[in-house]
């Protein structure tokens, strides 16, 4: 049986601020820090054959803090897609993190470093909520959440869905947006229902792969 671990980063200091994030390199606030080593320890009974991760700071350092606490007892080895070597970096005491763009938070444009409350005041409530929460409408110049799973999916499908079937157990930390693209693909959640579905930060959502179909599971 496989098994699917997606892990939404720690609070990021914007998270904190309540400031639109996107791509902005933020890091993670204490609250994160702390998150992330919780999930961490909730996933101490898990053995990972890969890990996956965004090209952002405050997912890979979400990853790093809960391998930690998770006692693989392995290095973790940050391999870039644009990497040139890879050969042999796959061993016995060595556990490679994937690292994609692929897997970056939903690129928020124009709205990016905006303070969400003040930015609502501005436009007004409709358009806000619009840009924010609508499954296929960008703020200016971003990406709408359609346009992040259009993205997000093919990577998964081509990267992290094969070792799954495989039996194989993965952990992909990630964001709020892009993680909801895949939770859409393996539990066929609807367009409308998905921009809805809440992930917490720090908090690790089991998917068990059972005779060719995702279940929720639990740790």
């Amino acid at each position: 049986m496989g098994k699917l671990v997606l892990l939404r980063h720690g609070n990021s200091v914007w998270n904190k601020k309540n400031i639109f994030t996107g791509w902005v390199d933020v890091s993670l606030s204490h609250q994160g820090v702390e998150e992330a080593i919780a999930a961490g320890k909730k996933m101490a009974g898990l053995t990972f054959d890969a890990i996956f991760t965004s090209n952002l700071s405050r997912a890979q350092m979400t990853m790093q803090l809960a391998m930690l606490e998770n006692g693989a007892g392995k290095t973790i080895y940050l391999h870039h897609e644009d990497a040139r070597y890879s050969k042999g970096i796959e061993n016995d005491d060595t556990l490679v993190a994937y690292v994609s763009k692929s897997l970056n938070e939903r690129y928020y444009g124009d709205l990016q470093g905006e303070e969400k409350n003040a930015f609502k005041a501005k436009v007004g409530e409709e358009l806000f909520r619009k840009y924010r929460r609508s499954f296929d409408t960008p703020p200016p110049s971003g990406e709408s959440l359609a346009m992040t799973i259009e993205r997000t999916l093919p990577y998964f499908e081509e990267h992290i869905l094969p070792l799954v079937q495989e039996g194989k157990t993965v952990l992909v930390v990630a964001h709020g947006n892009s993680l909801r693209g895949i939770v859409k693909e393996v539990m066929n959640v609807s367009d409308s229902d998905i921009v809805g579905y809440e992930i917490a930060t720090g908090e690790p959502l089991v998917f068990d792969f059972v005779d060719g179909s995702f279940v929720q599971g639990g740790l």
